[in-house]
């Protein structure tokens, strides 16, 4: 299993998602094989693609560890899992793009749509889905001052690989993020939201949309369409961890900097880490009413939604 490089550090998250979570994805899987076994397939062609979104900070690591155990050590499937984040753009690339597009602060920094590596998300994915051998990218948030990298592969260290040579086949694949499953939307409603944002009273509870320019919006949600056919297309079974007010964001974020704080002597400030969640809202803003709506259209059954209150306690649940 990958580590997910923002893993919550506070204490107060309450595992009540995985008995939840776990027997639907177990019910996904079942369907999954029998759907294979009724085509006369002794096993499913590819792997079994889990998708889980969530705000940073609502508990994602928690239940991905939950689910990785239940189904490599439990159910005994050869299971991976990958983070959005690792296929970020290296720091060359993310200094290009920022350089391309210098009036544009969402693309300035890495996070928003765009500012991930979408060939490599394919050519990974491509990879993976045909049981072929490909090595799993992984992002290193500490190097330049923060501002990250990609840990490059050397012959001593070319990372870890999957569908190796003698390794057993990958039979499930969990890819997990704060923007896994977002769709792009239609330029106009883009705009509608741009331009309702900007009646928007000031508060810290905001939103962001208006403090940015239209086009510079609607670049991040052409950028999006490319990650449908990398990823999204891909996914199988999603589980949404929907904030019941996505400012809580803020919040939890803030929590999981004051334990690291206090854990290892370093950290962000309050103001920083407020700085570093409106780089991310306003793709939360655009895009997570798609995956509330759903993501599979009207092939009803596969995907849970759970909604989490400000403690982090699971309120509702719904499949879609």
């Amino acid at each position: 299993m990958t580590s997910t490089p923002d893993a919550p550090l506070g204490s107060r998250i309450i595992d009540d998602k995985s008995p939840i979570c776990v027997p639907f994805i177990l019910d996904r899987l079942a369907q999954y094989r029998k759907q294979a076994a009724d085509a006369g397939s002794a096993a499913p062609a590819r792997p079994f693609v889990v998708g889980i979104n969530g705000v940073q900070g609502v508990g994602k690591t928690t239940l991905v560890q939950t689910l990785y155990e239940t189904l490599q050590d439990r159910e005994g499937l050869e299971t991976l899992v990958v983070s959005i984040d690792d296929f970020y753009l290296t720091h060359a690339d993310q200094n290009a793009l920022a350089a391309a597009h210098p009036d544009n602060a969402l693309v300035q920094v890495r996070g928003e749509p765009g500012t991930h590596d979408t060939a490599l998300l394919t050519s990974f994915f491509d990879a993976v889905c045909s049981s072929t051998p490909t090595h799993v990218p992984e992002y290193d948030k500490a190097r330049f001052s923060g501002k990250g990298d990609r840990a490059a592969p050397t012959p001593e260290k070319p990372g870890r690989l999957v569908n190796g040579p003698g390794q057993p086949p990958l039979q499930v694949v969990i890819v997990e993020g704060w923007c896994v499953a977002f769709r792009a939307v239609a330029p106009a409603e883009v705009e509608t939201k741009w331009q309702q944002s900007g009646a928007s009273p000031n508060s810290k509870l905001a939103s962001k949309l208006h403090t940015h320019k239209l086009e510079h919006l609607l670049f991040v949600n052409k950028k999006l369409a490319d990650y449908d056919a990398a990823v999204t297309n891909r996914i199988d079974a999603l589980i949404h961890l929907d904030a019941e007010q996505t400012p809580y964001v803020y919040d939890w974020r803030r929590e999981q900097e004051a334990a690291l704080r206090q854990a290892r002597g370093t950290g962000m400030t309050d103001e920083q880490v407020e700085q570093f969640v409106d780089a991310y809202y306003p793709a939360y803003e655009l895009f997570s009413d798609g995956v509330r709506r759903g993501i599979f259209g009207e092939d009803k059954g596969r995907q849970l939604r759970l909604i989490v209150g400000k403690d982090r306690r699971v309120k509702e649940s719904i499949v879609l």
